[in-house]
């Protein structure tokens, strides 16, 4: 049997050039339509940062039961009272590596003034104590083991922080901070 190359290599061209502008067609099917759903903002509201956590701006702290590394039962509303800072971190989130010492920093300064408190979402243990003290934290630390004050927060991504006044009210929610930024803040709004 003899195999006209010419005939087989016409015949292969067409078929790549059939394949392509099929696969074209279907690629460009829509994209109208696609760039049509897109909406961009300029707002320059960016609270709280990250898309998937939930706005709590304005809300009250809820009243929920933390943990103690002892696993005693912490009530959230024990926390009302003074201006605070809360910190929902874990030891394997390296944003909240990164931040740690800068909380640590100035909570050192305005520790008389403010409440901070860290929100471990890992079970109470020695390890994450060390961790923290580790990194110069020397603020409270408490443990949402069952994910209570994170759920009714909405914290889906982290760090998160709420900065919240003397009554309980949530003033600022943010992602991850600089010390410079957490200063800042404290200043504008608990000071």
């Amino acid at each position: 049997m003899t195999v006209n190359k010419r005939l087989l290599f016409a015949s292969l061209a067409l078929a790549a050039a059939i394949v392509a502008g099929v696969g074209i067609v279907a690629a460009n099917r829509g994209n109208d339509q696609a760039a049509d759903d897109v909406t961009l903002s300029s707002s320059n509201d960016l609270s709280p940062t990250i898309g998937t956590n939930a706005k709590v701006t304005g809300e009250q702290l809820p009243r929920v039961n933390l943990q103690t590394l002892a696993g005693d039962t912490f009530k959230t509303a024990d926390l009302i009272g003074r201006p605070l800072v809360i910190n929902f971190w874990y030891s394997t989130c390296e944003p909240c590596k990164r931040e740690l010492p800068a909380f640590a920093a100035v909570q050192a300064k305005y520790g008389d003034q403010v409440r901070f408190v860290g929100v471990d979402t890992l079970p109470p243990s020695d390890s994450e104590e060390s961790f923290a003290r580790d990194k110069g934290v020397q603020y409270e630390l408490l443990y949402d083991t069952n994910g209570e004050l994170i759920s009714a927060v909405g914290v889906a991504a982290f760090p998160q922080t709420l900065i919240i006044d003397a009554s309980g009210t949530i003033l600022q929610q943010t992602g991850q901070l600089t010390e410079a930024k957490l200063e800042e803040l404290i200043q504008a709004d608990l000071l």
